[in-house]
């Protein structure tokens, strides 16, 4: 979705975090004039004025930063956008929802700030970083059933990448990625390991909410007391932070640690 053509230098507001990480990583952080409350998680963004983002962001505030180029993500509300693409700038709407959709983001922006070569290597260090968890976790043949959870109240399952995550640390996902899920919708699955990393609450999801659900007590996770935290920002940003939560996954799953390589 845009408007015009940005022209000249770049001011770039960020209304995700997962686009100020993917900035921040490639060098393109000079470009940065306003980034939302939650970019401070991903990067050392203090100093950078703070606005609202896709949702709750006020287009005034916003446009009072004189932005060539705002950059969003879902989820979006009609009204923000609609008054913000009233203004002589370009918008730039993203919603990836896998891994490779998520490379293509990171490159995408490199072109835009003119920083090809650096965007590229943060790609290629997280392709090779998945690639060597893959064939780690490979050595283990069994599948250990898995459920992400990315909020409790309603119920909803960690996005489509954390499946691939999962996969990629040799676990399952046992139920729909991205999805409000119901209380017997996860007990039927019988996950072994659930994993919660709460959207915007870093690392304070409460493991003990999920051993007191009447219906999970006969569940294997909750039975052998695996129930996890994961921070927030390592698996519901899409965006470099996605690789560290990716060990992290590993390292539940197979219970050792995992050496981090060169990349």
């Amino acid at each position: 979705m845009t408007k015009t053509k940005p022209k000249g230098s770049l001011r770039i507001v960020s209304l995700a975090p997962s686009v100020t990480s993917i900035l921040w990583a490639i060098g393109a952080r000079k470009s940065l004039v306003g980034v939302t409350r939650w970019c401070k998680e991903v990067a050392p963004v203090g100093g950078l004025p703070e606005v609202g983002d896709c949702w709750t962001g006020d287009p005034a505030e916003i446009m009072a930063l004189a932005p060539t180029l705002v950059v969003g993500s879902m989820p979006y509300k009609t009204e923000t956008v609609g008054k913000l693409l009233e203004n002589p700038i370009t918008f730039l709407a993203m919603n990836p929802r896998s891994l490779a959709e998520i490379f293509a983001d990171i490159r995408l922006l490199g072109r835009i700030v003119d920083r090809v070569a650096p965007a590229e290597k943060i790609a290629g260090k997280m392709e090779r970083g998945f690639a060597a968890l893959a064939k780690k976790s490979a050595r283990d043949k069994r599948r250990q059933r898995v459920y992400c959870e990315s909020w409790s109240n309603p119920r909803i399952s960690s996005p489509h990448w954390v499946a691939e995550l999962v996969k990629i640390a040799g676990g399952e996902m046992v139920v729909p990625a991205g999805q409000r899920v119901s209380d017997e919708q996860v007990a039927a699955a019988q996950p072994e390991v659930m994993v919660l990393a709460w959207a915007a609450t870093g690392e304070k999801a409460k493991p003990e909410t999920a051993y007191a659900v009447a219906e999970w007590k006969n569940v294997p996770a909750i039975r052998d007391r695996r129930v996890h935290v994961i921070s927030d920002e390592l698996l519901n940003t899409p965006g470099p932070p996605l690789l560290e939560g990716a060990r992290q996954l590993f390292r539940i799953l197979h219970g050792a640690p995992e050496r981090k390589g060169r990349g």
